[in-house]
């Protein structure tokens, strides 16, 4: 309830900057907060018949913000999907086919949130055009939670600490291993996977030491190690996906990154990597635009 009525406060708030009326506006796109995502049901018994149909959540109350600013409301964007056998996310590659794609070559957009996802635009606006969606991996999330418990920051500010330090390469190789990363798509992924226990773990197993805090590092070199990684994960989908690619727009928080879109364009040679900015959206606005 909470959730929905700052929502509402947004709607408020947007409607006075625009002056806009509430009946000037045809819907709220309100996809929610996810917080279990599990596109793979893996319990499914199929000697009943039954399917690997799996199950997303999101903290949300459409019927709430409807109340509250007197706009239609659409939600439940995933579960429909999800009971097709999809992975749950089929609205954003469409979007990002219309808003960014090219007649006659390929362009990559890919969302840096706290997940990372891609989205592959071959000849986009064309009759016959091949769009596919997925997640690359980790996306802000595991730089966030690192930042958070060392200095207590919310994120790390256009990637300067992780820019301080120096990479880990017995980390970074640990890291990489993730089986996720190697799925052929479609594939879906979040903050069940990774979050702070997996960091934890690859932690652990690279210093092989039990007591990591007794390890001596520093953690500016792990901040700089999950740059690296999330950069590198992103590129190689790129490269093995879409090899001909010479565009990789830049959307979400990460765009604001300039250390992880350095290290991504590293690993990208050839190809512009660019915040949707310079195509004439900004990079916060993306997914807001896409589910409106």
């Amino acid at each position: 309830n909470r959730l929905a009525r700052a929502y509402a406060k947004v709607v408020h708030a947007l409607l006075n900057e625009s002056g806009k009326q509430a009946n000037d506006i045809q819907a709220i796109g309100a996809h929610g907060q996810t917080v279990r995502h599990r596109p793979l049901e893996f319990d499914a018994d199929p000697a009943r018949g039954q399917a690997a149909v799996g199950y997303t959540l999101q903290l949300n109350n459409p019927a709430l913000l409807a109340e509250l600013t007197g706009i239609d409301v659409v939600a439940e964007f995933r579960t429909r999907d999800l009971a097709a056998g999809g992975q749950g996310a089929p609205l954003v590659p469409a979007f990002h086919a219309e808003v960014f794609g090219k007649p006659a070559h390929t362009v990559a957009v890919v969302n840096i949130g706290g997940i990372s996802n891609i989205s592959i635009l071959r000849n986009a606006l064309t009759p016959n055009a091949e769009i596919i969606g997925f997640d690359c991996g980790p996306g802000n999330a595991l730089m966030d939670h690192w930042i958070h418990e060392q200095q207590g920051k919310d994120y790390d500010a256009n990637g300067d600490w992780a820019a301080q330090g120096q990479v880990i390469p017995s980390l970074l190789q640990s890291l990489l291993t993730e089986a996720f990363l190697h799925q052929t798509p479609p594939k879906s992924t979040g903050r069940d996977l990774f979050n702070p226990t997996w960091l934890q773990q690859h932690l652990r197993s690279s210093f092989q030491a039990v007591d990591v805090q007794a390890v001596d590092l520093q953690a500016v070199d792990i901040q700089a190690t999950l740059c690296e990684f999330t950069a590198m994960a992103i590129a190689q989908d790129l490269k093995r996906h879409a090899p001909e690619a010479t565009q990789l727009w830049v959307c979400g928080g990460g765009a604001l990154n300039a250390q992880l879109m350095s290290r991504l364009q590293a690993h990208a040679p050839g190809v512009q990597v660019a915040s949707t900015e310079t195509h004439g959206l900004p990079p916060l606005q993306v997914e807001a635009a896409a589910f409106a």
